[in-house]
């Protein structure tokens, strides 16, 4: 049976940054955890890594305010900067 994904954590990016190239870019380059993925130029989020995330909060430095959202379904927060 394959695992769960997003058992703990929930990553959403907003569309106004799905399809930019640069923040595309530094999302992967920043992410510990594989989460992001540069996909042609487009923000791709990995599912399967998703509930890697160690809540460093470098996705929401590196991406304008309020276009990453990153949940903790354990608790129902969602960290902020």
């Amino acid at each position: 049976m394959p695992a769960q994904n997003k058992v703990f954590i929930d990553v959403e990016v907003d569309d106004s940054i799905r399809d930019d190239a640069a923040i595309a870019a530094k999302l992967e380059e920043v992410c510990p955890v594989d989460i992001y993925k540069n996909a042609g130029g487009h923000v791709q989020v990995v599912d399967e890594n998703v509930d890697e995330c160690v809540l460093c909060k470098l996705c929401l430095e590196a991406a304008p305010t309020g276009t990453v959202h990153v949940r903790k379904l354990y608790d129902g927060t969602e960290l902020s900067l």
